[in-house]
């Protein structure tokens, strides 16, 4: 009993089309709203709009990838 005070429940997974990717990747990169505001805003993890930042920034020459190095 004790050892599920405190652990939260594992999100379920869910998919993004690539037009909503976009869409949230645009609304960080305006500035109008931080990364942590776009989050809250529609209920998506933090490492998954970073991840897709980052791959838009690779698509678009603006990164290199990672497994590059």
């Amino acid at each position: 009993m004790m050892e599920s005070v405190g652990k939260k429940k594992p999100r379920p997974r869910r998919s993004s089309t690539h037009e909503f990717k976009i869409e949230i990747v645009e609304l960080c990169r305006r500035g109008d709203r931080s990364i942590g505001q776009v989050v809250a805003d529609f209920d998506l993890t933090e490492t998954a709009v970073r991840d897709w930042i980052r791959q838009a920034e690779v698509d678009t020459g603006a990164r290199e990838r990672a497994d590059q190095w």
